[in-house]
Order: C-alpha cells, then structure tokens, then sequence
C-alpha cells in the first residue's frame, strides 16, 4: 500500500487554502474545522449550529417580529410579552453570533498554521488542548447566562419600555404598544404637568443629595476628630455610644421621627417647640417637611462615617505628626497637610457612594412623609425625589414609560457621576501618579 513521504505531505500542508477554510465556516459551523481535519472540533460545531437552528429558529423569528412590531391584532397579541420574548431572543442571536465569530476565527487560524507546516493533532490532544483551553470558560459560562437574564434582560425590558407609550390608558392586552422613539423624554421637559413636577423633583433631589450627605460626613468628621484627640477620656464608651444610631434598623428610626415630627401629637412640637409658643408644620408644609429630611438623614448617617474616619485616623502615624511640631505646624496646618489627604485618600470612594445612596434613598424619604405633602400643579410630592416619584408613577398611576425614562436619566447621573469621582479619586491611582 503506497504511503505518503513527509515531504509530499509538507507540500500538501503548506497548500492548505485559508480562504477555504474561512468560506466554509461561514457557510455553516464546522465545514471550517472539518477542512482543517480537526474532526472533533468541526463535529460540536456542527451540532451545536444545527441543535440551534432546530430549536431555537422559530422562536427567534417570532422574537424579532414581536420586538419591531409589538403585535398586530388587539386582545390577542400581547405586547409586554412580545417585548420579552424579543429581548430574549436578541440576547439568544447575540451568544450564537459570538460563537460562530470564534467558528471563524478558530478555522482561519488552524488552517493558517496548516498553511505554514503545522501538523494536525491527534483527536486526545485535540480534547486535552480544548480541556485546558476552555475549562475558564466552562466555569464562568453558566455564571454568566445566569448574569444576562437575571439582570440584563431586566435591565433592558426596562429600558425599552421608556421607548414605548405603556401607560394606564394604554396597556396590554386590550391595547397594542407602540414604539415612540425619544417622545417620553421630549415630553418630559415640554409638557406642563411633567415639565413642572421633573424640574422640582429633580432641583431637590440633587439639593437632598449634596446637602444631607454632606452634612452627615462633616458632622462624622467632627465627632471623629473630637473623639480621637488625646485629651479627651473614655473614648471606647464615648465611641459606642456614637454608634448606636447605626445600630437600630433605619426603617424603625424612621418611622420613629415621622411620629415625633407630627404636627399635632409629634413629641417636638407638643413638648419641646410648645414652650416657645411655636408649633412648625414639619408634614404639611413641603419647606419644613425638607429641613426634617435632612436633619434625619444626618442622624441617620454619621454614625458609619464616624466609625469609618475612626478606623482612618488610628492608622496614622504619629511620627509624621511629631516632625510637625518640630517644624512649628499649627493644629491647623497639621490637619490640612496630614489628616485630611489621609483621610481622602483612604474613604473617598465610600464617601462617593455615599453620595449615590442618597441619590437614591427612597427608604427616608417614602417612610417618613410617602413623598408628601401634595403640590398643586405637580404630580409628585413636595418631597418626592426621582426614585421615590419613579415609585409612585410605576404603583400609583400605572405611566410605566414615564418610570422607564426617569429611570434611565438616574441611571446616567449617577453613573457619569461616580464615573468622573473615581478617576479623579487619589485612591484608584498609582502612588507614583500623586
């Protein structure tokens, strides 16, 4: 039986046809592999494709024509399902075109290294080498299905439903969805009602942000500060007992001052403001309701700064303190040049989150008042910030695409903000880089 020489099988490699091998991956998973007799290879692809385009091509088509269309005939197309099923078949099209890219490229590389003189491995190294290639992806793959679905699709069906007139007037199944491109956000800085109610609530809750979070780091700064100077006594008790407010859930604390701060029975008005002759409508008056808020929330969060400037200032070293008295620094100077940086440089990421949580605290302001009192004109509360407002226009008043792009405009503040803080946080740099 007549062999082939190492040399006309050479020459046989080194013509391997790349272009081939391109081409016939593309026509269909596999043929690639297959060409480049890398059998074990080319057959999975092979049924990978082909289990997919049994199972999956008609879902994925009537996926795609729900998405664009959002159904046709009222009382029997749905159109929240439709979007669904269209988001989830764009996610599906996306993990098969990310394969049958790498179905590509895999079969143009091999036959390259063909082309070049490589020999083609056996079918046990071909599964050794696919083992050690692959076990990463084996181990992060199903955590990352998991991730697209239970976060990505809701993340996007929220988002599509800002570009949809989804509404109390209009919802599926007794009416079909339409899409309607940027006209909710056009809407929302044009049409009176919404025009009024998205300027106020969005001025107070970036107002809520800065001056709450601020006030409840400056006064955790202080107390820090005051507790770990050397001459005061006791620190340990002083310590815990600044803590404590941490320690009883916010949720009860809330309710706890929504009763005292009442108008007519709250403990601050009938036992302490009542000695004065005065009586402040801390509920009913949107100004004072707002002045409670944040006193509240200051309370409520100085404590965890406290502790964490604690934990800072205890990791400072005393001999750079030591060499400022030597060089005549003041109490001043020693706390802009060594305590503050320290303690920049060590919390300002937690300080910026504390921002965005605030941004975001529903708890305080819903618990405390739901967001009222009510404003003529508006339809959100005196106290209402974005996510609360987002609350009731979803719970209350059904304008679900109203929700999804107040939604998305959150989203975007929050994320350009703490994008830009943590560039420009010392704390994320190289020491060289300061």
């Amino acid at each position: 039986m007549p062999q082939t020489s190492p040399a006309t099988k050479d020459v046989k490699q080194k013509n391997h046809n790349v272009k081939l091998a391109t081409i016939l991956s593309l026509v269909f998973a596999g043929l690639g592999q297959i060409y480049n007799k890398r059998l074990l290879k080319g057959i999975i692809f092979l049924i990978i494709e082909s289990a997919f385009l049994i199972t999956m091509l008609n879902f994925i088509i009537h996926g795609v024509w729900g998405f664009i269309t959002l159904g046709e005939v009222k009382g029997e197309d749905h159109s929240i399902i439709l979007l669904i099923e269209g988001l989830v078949s764009l996610i599906v099209i996306a993990f098969a075109a990310t394969l049958y890219v790498y179905n590509v490229i895999d079969a143009k590389r091999d036959a390259r290294l063909l082309a070049q003189g490589e020999s083609v491995p056996s079918v046990r190294k071909q599964i050794k080498d696919a083992y050690d290639a692959g076990f990463p992806y084996m181990m992060v793959g199903p955590g990352l299905v998991m991730l697209v679905f239970i976060v990505v699709l809701p993340l996007a069906f929220m988002i599509s439903l800002a570009f949809t007139d989804y509404n109390l007037y209009n919802s599926p199944p007794r009416n079909l969805l339409s899409w309607v491109g940027f006209q909710n956000f056009v809407d929302l800085v044009t049409l009176s009602i919404w025009k009024k109610s998205f300027l106020n609530v969005l001025s107070w809750t970036l107002v809520w942000t800065v001056v709450a979070t601020t006030l409840q780091i400056a006064l955790g700064l202080f107390l820090a500060l005051l507790v770990n100077d050397e001459r005061v006594k006791f620190k340990r008790t002083i310590r815990t007992v600044l803590i404590l407010p941490w320690a009883v859930p916010a949720f009860v604390t809330i309710l706890i001052f929504s009763a005292m701060f009442n108008d007519t029975f709250g403990a601050i008005n009938k036992d302490i403001l009542s000695q004065f002759g005065m009586m402040i409508p801390w509920l009913t008056d949107p100004t004072w309701t707002k002045v409670a808020l944040i006193m509240i929330q200051t309370w409520l969060g100085f404590p965890f700064v406290f502790a964490l400037f604690t934990g800072v200032l205890q990791s400072i070293p005393r001999d750079m303190y030591e060499a400022a008295d030597v060089d005549g620094g003041t109490r001043l100077q020693k706390f802009r040049f060594i305590t503050f940086p320290h303690i920049m440089f060590a919390t300002a990421p937690l300080l910026i989150m504390q921002y965005a949580q605030n941004f975001n605290n529903f708890n305080i302001i819903y618990l405390f008042n739901e967001g009222g009192p009510a404003v003529r004109g508006q339809n959100a509360g005196g106290t209402d910030i974005l996510i609360s407002w987002v609350y009731k226009l979803t719970f209350d008043t059904n304008n679900y695409n109203m929700a999804a792009a107040i939604t998305i405009i959150m989203g975007l503040v929050v994320s350009i903000f703490a994008f830009y803080q943590f560039r420009k946080t010392a704390a994320y740099k190289e020491e060289g880089e300061m």
